[in-house]
């Protein structure tokens, strides 16, 4: 599985298909589930959107139930490792991105956030979310989405990333054009 991890440039426009890329990029912080990541990649494969993992993850890119959950969409997803959050910090700045970090414990609604083109949106671990220091670092750009009962903890890490992923992409214009 470490052979789907992409050797392209991950801030070039085009994939290396020569397709457009999306103009936001979605980063797992320590993703512990497999199956989640592999239906975030299939998330991304669909949208053209790289898909980048900061380490350690709770599972090999080996395992199977992450293989499975991305189904045969492996070749289509563009999917870049990074030893740990500050590798990536590092990346986003020399492209000029910026971070937005996903949490329940943000006050400001994901759709009434104003996404640019260039942003790295940040999603946590399924049992701890993101680290206390990040939320606070990023605070400026901290977004959730809106759970209405409190019966309800949390949604799953893949719905919440579709969520986010298709409102930063609407707003963006990385949605393709009907017709």
């Amino acid at each position: 599985m470490r052979d789907l991890v992409s050797t392209h440039d991950p801030l070039s426009p085009l994939t290396p298909e020569g397709v457009k890329r999306a103009p936001v990029r979605v980063v797992l912080h320590e993703p512990e589930i497999p199956q989640n990541t592999g239906s975030i990649a299939r998330l991304c494969a669909a949208t053209r959107t790289a898909l980048h993992l900061v380490e350690p993850a709770g599972f090999e890119l080996s395992s199977r139930k992450l293989k499975r959950a991305g189904l045969d969409y492996w070749p289509h997803v563009e999917m870049f490792t990074h030893p740990d959050f500050g590798a990536l910090e590092r990346l986003a700045a020399s492209a000029g991105g910026r971070i937005v970090v996903t949490s329940k414990k943000a006050a400001r609604p994901y759709h009434e956030f104003g996404f640019r083109p260039g942003d790295w949106i940040v999603f946590g671990k399924e049992t701890k979310g993101l680290p206390d220091g990040l939320l606070d670092r990023y605070a400026a750009s901290a977004v959730t989405i809106p759970i209405y009962t409190e019966s309800v903890r949390s949604l799953n890490l893949a719905n919440a990333a579709s969520i986010v992923l298709y409102e930063a992409l609407r707003q963006t214009g990385g949605l393709p054009a009907r017709g």
